[in-house]
């Protein structure tokens, strides 16, 4: 026996058969689905890492480490929804309907919330919850293939990964919803429930505009998957999710695949007294029952149909929906595609391409993952940034690579549990320990990601000068109309009208709330002007950094 077979055996544990052959009596992985432990690890973790991610946002919410517009304009938009109007995100422009921006409604499902808690936190929790969640099938799915042990390695490893970490560092965004939907999707794709691996991808279309296509994808995935299905399978849908047949019995007495095996599999041993035995007899009545449809025949129009469904659904957002809420009536973003007007005049550097690339795969995958269909998940939100003109969506900073982890993390998993039949000792030893791998590389290195800053004091102290700019800001009277830069947006937006400073396109508001701590205006009374050439205002705070003036003329002078 060489090392892999001692560290992932071919089967665990067998039932004697009639003839000397063995059946599995439970599935290869290890995972008692029966036992307390191994069911409640998942959402044990989940509840860790949602501490976790929540005690990261609040904290920098609490100390302002606010990094950029995006909470202001998702908690205008949530906050419209909240109150049955339109998603109005003013920092965009006054009266500015978000669906003109990205097609992300989903996003309306916090509202109830948000009305009951009007607050920038709520949307922060609610990302922690979302995040949290998408743990629980990364790491049942991992368990239920590989075993418990190697199940937890892979949730550690994927709550840690820098994927995650860094969406949560960067506030809120609606691609929050789509970690759990990929996950729970991606998690039925591996327990071969393909209904609900098509349920669970749907909402996708949601989400944002882009995301339709990766529906399409995980269409495509089940539709491959379903396609090798060489006879009817009743047992696809079980709750097992065990592959039925996939662990069918020759009659050597070998087990081939990872799952359980049916009784018809099993070729009974003849009687001592020459008779055929009683299966046998049985058998003619069993030809004559109607054949079932095997997996392909019974989703795979249905796995087509959402591949067409997710295609068109993003090619009705970028053409019609957004055109029509945006005042332009276009599609802001194309220029980032094609090129005309874009931030970049190039193209992504191809050394730049394959150092993003290896930090989607290496530490998380160990590249294992590319032997996986799944990875085909990510080939939308890989091809979108490294076509687009725009270098923000090239690397591995903010939100971007979020959506690629539960991909690849269950792509890992998929490859694993198919390694173990490979022929070659050394892909099979290589996969045995990717998971304790994984995990080892992401506790590396959060060492120097957002998640290690909560092992400091400091994390969860609000220093001086943070209470004074705070007290500072409460100087605006709720309901009023603000001018603001990314600064003091997270302590406004719930109770007055914020536009972004320079865009409030012809509207005189009430005040303008600036944070000049990099000293960027140094005449604040001649950038106002500026800004309203029409309107009067005084200056009535400057310390700490800020400068808050109010409007004495007219309101529109």
């Amino acid at each position: 026996m060489d090392r892999a077979e001692a560290v992932i055996p071919a089967q665990d544990t067998r039932a004697a058969a009639p003839g000397g052959t063995t059946v599995d009596d439970a599935p290869t992985t290890g995972f008692r689905p029966g036992g307390i432990g191994p069911r409640v690890d998942p959402y044990l973790l989940a509840t860790v890492f949602f501490a976790a991610f929540l005690a990261l946002s609040v904290t920098r919410y609490r100390r302002m480490l606010t990094m950029s517009w995006d909470l202001g304009i998702f908690e205008q938009a949530v906050g419209s929804y909240a109150h049955f109007h339109a998603p109005v995100a003013d920092l965009k422009g006054p009266g500015f309907n978000i669906l003109g921006d990205h097609f992300s409604p989903i996003t309306a499902l916090i509202a109830p919330f948000y009305r009951v808690f009007p607050s920038p936190v709520t949307l922060l929790v609610a990302q922690a919850l979302l995040f949290a969640l998408s743990i629980v099938p990364v790491t049942r799915g991992a368990a239920h293939l590989l075993g418990r042990g190697r199940g937890l390695a892979v949730g550690v490893a994927y709550g840690l990964s820098w994927g995650v970490q860094r969406a949560v560092e960067f506030d809120f965004h609606e691609i929050a919803f789509a970690m759990p939907l990929l996950a729970f999707s991606l998690e039925a794709v591996l327990r071969r429930k393909w209904a609900p691996a098509m349920w669970w991808a749907l909402p996708l279309i949601f989400v944002k505009e882009d995301m339709g296509v990766t529906a399409a994808a995980i269409g495509a995935i089940v539709w491959l998957r379903t396609r090798k299905e060489t006879e009817p399978d009743a047992g696809s849908e079980s709750m097992s999710g065990a592959p039925s047949g996939a662990g069918s019995v020759s009659g050597s007495g070998s087990v081939g695949g990872s799952g359980s095996v049916r009784g018809e599999d099993v070729v009974p041993a003849p009687r001592a007294d020459g008779a055929e035995a009683p299966e046998a007899e049985e058998s003619g009545t069993r030809a004559e029952e109607p054949p079932r449809l095997s997996d392909g025949m019974r989703y795979g129009p249905y796995a087509l149909g959402l591949v067409s469904l997710g295609v068109l659904a993003s090619a009705l957002a970028f053409a019609v929906i957004i055109p029509a809420f945006n005042s332009a009536g276009g599609y802001d973003y194309w220029n980032k595609l094609n090129g005309n007007g874009a931030p970049m005049p190039g193209h992504i550097p191809f050394g730049t391409a394959v150092h993003t690339l290896l930090w989607i795969l290496l530490p998380t995958t160990g590249l294992l993952a590319l032997r996986s269909p799944l990875l085909l998940a990510a080939l939308p939100t890989i091809g979108w940034r490294f076509i687009s003109h725009d270098d923000h969506y090239w690397g591995t900073e903010w939100h971007y690579s979020a959506v690629l982890m539960p991909v690849v993390f269950l792509a890992l998993v998929d490859a694993a549990a198919l390694s173990r039949r490979s022929p070659r000792p050394w892909l099979r030893s290589y996969a045995s320990g990717l998971p304790a791998a994984a995990a080892g590389a992401a506790l590396a290195l959060t060492l120097t990601m957002p998640l290690a800053s909560l092992s400091h004091s400091d994390t969860y102290k609000v220093d001086a000068h943070t209470k004074a700019v705070e007290k500072l800001l409460e100087t605006v009277p709720s309901g009023s109309s603000v001018e603001a830069n990314v600064g003091p947006i997270s302590r406004l937006v719930h109770r007055t009208t914020v536009y972004w400073v320079g865009d409030t396109q012809g509207i005189s508001p009430d005040y303008i709330v600036i944070d000049n701590s990099s000293g960027w205006v140094p005449d604040p009374l001649t950038y106002a002007k500026q800004l309203h050439p029409n309107a009067e205002y005084q200056q009535i705070v400057n310390a700490e950094g800020y400068v808050i003036m109010h409007r004495t003329s007219p309101p529109n002078s």
